[in-house]
């Protein structure tokens, strides 16, 4: 969530990335025979081309679905509901049909999170996830409108992310609220024409002409961080055609708009903590130092040398507004290989506080990359168009310089990050009002107890107001994204379990964390 390193289940799978008939889809619900004419039947009823999902020779993402039986297919939407004989754009769907047809279930869209992540891609390692019950599921992947091989939208941003830190003062703050006034001006400028329908709503109505296209009265869905939100919404705006639900990294729809990061701090510090001592154990390899409290001090010399001057590593410069950013790029994955990473990086940037010659490592470029140029402006722009459009932000910068000052003392690092602005301050007001998400909805729900991105007090409060439902809990790591990604056969078995036999728990699941190596 938020970040585009930020751990949905394709990324920290480290995927990243049926037959093919002709599907004539059948009616979307039975009705009476005077029931009034659909205005959507031309999307309903469309006939899907489904084709090679290989683009080209270098085309990953397309191979991995082709060695996996997956075929792709363009599904046609309209940009405004609300006026579907107008403009309309493509959603681009991968499938991997079920093998298991007497037994089949139906299909299970995907969303990996975001907002803005590619899903298209997902499939094979789901399906792989999903181990036997895979079989009878159609597995599909969906590019959201306006991402990936979706039609596309681009602001022509300088960085992929919005999201900044203020700064040490004043000045500082200004500076990050002129980047961000300037973010917002280009999305106008380059995208306006669109900008008002990049909503979750807008997408949830994609799912539905998806759901009607493949000729499915009902679909089940497996959704991870911002994927819970769209999930939750879908089963508002759509009741009665949601099967079986799985809400991975689960957001509290009250707490969700364009400042959803508020209130993540401990949790972070919590994770950065854990990574502290993992490093500490590993002194020898990473220089950091030999105790939690030397890592996480020398943490802290990286963060004031880059407020005070900018650290060079290689063809970029780190100052006191990214830093902290790439920290929260580095926590979300618990385990050696993210750990690992994000310790070089650290080094790197340590490093470089001392005015050494540094070239990053890889993971660190490429977070670097990330931030600090164009390459993926794409799914900036895309990720603060929907937290935008979906809820209004505070429009007076002062609100924002308050609450930084008045955090900042006691979490210098991560605070002043999750109580800054960003482009919504600057945002034209969204067109339709936030989802007032049902109170109660057979789901699924699986949480890590120190996920620090969808916090746990964030799936036990959408426990509490969903008492049909059940939660997982993955207790002792501080994890987003569990299903199929962490690798904790007590969860995997109870949402294939759940995936199944349509059935939940009897009762809440507590799982525990592996063991630490």
């Amino acid at each position: 969530m938020l970040s585009r390193f930020s751990g949905t289940a394709r990324r920290a799978a480290l995927a990243l990335t049926a037959a093919a008939l002709t599907f004539t889809a059948l009616p979307a619900t039975a009705g009476p025979a005077d029931a009034a004419p659909d205005p959507l039947a031309r999307y309903h009823h469309q006939r899907l081309t489904w084709q090679s999902c290989v683009l080209g020779p270098d085309d990953t993402t397309g191979k991995e679905l082709e060695q996996a039986g997956a075929r792709c297919a363009d599904v046609t939407v309209p940009l405004d509901y609300a006026d579907p004989g107008g403009r309309t754009i493509t959603v681009a769907i991968s499938r991997i049909r079920a093998t298991d047809t007497g037994r089949r279930v139906g299909p299970l869209l995907l969303n990996g999170g975001g907002p803005g992540g590619q899903t298209l891609g997902d499939p094979p390692w789901v399906r792989k996830a999903m181990k036997d019950v895979g079989a009878r599921y159609d597995v599909v992947g969906v590019d959201p409108r306006f991402v990936g091989r979706s039609t596309p939208l681009d602001c022509r941003w300088p960085t992929g992310s919005a999201f900044r830190g203020p700064g040490e003062d004043r000045a500082g703050f200004d500076r990050t609220a002129a980047f961000s006034k300037d973010l917002a001006e280009r999305c106008r400028k380059n995208a306006g024409g669109v900008l008002p329908h990049v909503t979750t709503r807008n997408t949830a109505r994609d799912m539905d002409v998806i759901r009607a296209a493949l000729g499915e009265r009902r679909i089940s869905y497996l959704g991870y961080s911002y994927g819970s939100y769209l999930g939750e919404v879908y089963a508002t705006m759509f009741p009665g055609r949601t099967d079986r639900v799985v809400l991975d990294g689960v957001i509290d729809p009250e707490r969700y708009g364009p400042r959803l990061l508020m209130g993540s701090e401990r949790a972070n510090r919590r994770a950065l903590q854990g990574w502290a001592s993992w490093a500490a154990a590993r002194d020898t390899t990473y220089g950091l130092g030999r105790t939690r409290g030397e890592v996480l001090a020398a943490v802290e010399r990286v963060r004031r040398a880059a407020a005070r001057s900018p650290l060079r590593l290689g063809d970029h410069r780190v100052d006191g507004h990214v830093m902290p950013i790439v920290v929260f790029n580095g926590l979300s994955q618990h385990n050696d290989v993210a750990y690992g990473e994000f310790a070089q990086g650290m080094r790197d940037m340590l490093r470089a506080s001392r005015g050494q010659r540094v070239t990053p490592s890889p993971w660190l470029a490429g977070v670097l990359d990330f931030v600090l140029t164009d390459t993926e402006s794409h799914y900036g722009s895309v990720q603060t168009a929907i937290l935008c459009g979906d809820g209004a932000a505070p429009r007076d910068p002062e609100v924002y310089w308050r609450d930084v000052q008045r955090t900042r003392a006691q979490d210098p690092l991560f605070a002043p990050v999750t109580h800054n602005l960003n482009p919504c301050a600057f945002w034209d007001g969204p067109r339709e009002r936030p989802t007032t998400v049902r109170d109660d909805l057979p789901a699924l729900l699986v949480n890590a107890t120190g996920d620090p991105r969808t916090y746990y007090d964030s799936a036990k409060a959408v426990r509490a107001m969903w008492p049909s439902s059940r939660l997982v809990t993955l207790r002792g790591a501080d994890q987003h994204a569990v299903y199929g990604v962490y690798g904790v056969p007590c969860v995997d078995e109870a949402v294939n379990s759940y995936l199944a036999t349509g059935r939940l728990p009897a009762r809440d699941l507590d799982c525990a964390a592996r063991a630490s190596r």
